[in-house]
């Protein structure tokens, strides 16, 4: 199969796969919802669970409430994304009953390191927030 433009700028993976879900091999096409998480478990066949952490401000207490969200994405065999992964994936049809969303993307583990570094950023966000609206 003939790789294709998949509308964004992403490194198109270097292998071939026959996945008619794949986003750069098949017909699958992609919406615009971009996120970033971490790969928790990918024993699925062709699928894998995704984390992103967050953090949610609580005014009565002026304090931040750690919360995480757990999504499952379909992993194209040309990709081969691993636990631990840094990855970027979208929005697309669904897939099955739980997958709504396609891997398209390994990134540097550099982009993020840790869950404490994803929660920091949202926490220094929303303490700037505060701090303009004073």
């Amino acid at each position: 199969m003939k790789k294709k433009n998949i509308g964004i700028d992403v490194k198109a993976p270097k292998e071939k796969c026959e996945d008619e879900n794949c986003p750069f091999h098949g017909s699958l096409k992609i919406r615009t919802v971009s996120l970033v998480g971490t790969i928790v478990t990918s024993k699925m066949q062709k699928s894998a669970t995704i984390e992103m952490p967050r953090k949610r401000y609580i005014p009565k207490y002026e304090r931040f409430e750690k919360k995480r969200t757990k999504m499952t994405a379909h992993n194209p065999p040309c990709i081969k994304a691993k636990e631990g992964d840094v990855v970027r994936f979208m929005e697309c049809r669904p897939i099955s009953k739980t997958k709504n969303y396609v891997i398209v993307e390994i990134l540097d583990k550099t982009h993020i390191t840790s869950k404490e570094d994803m929660y920091e950023g949202i926490e220094n966000k929303k303490t700037e927030e505060k701090v303009q609206e004073k």
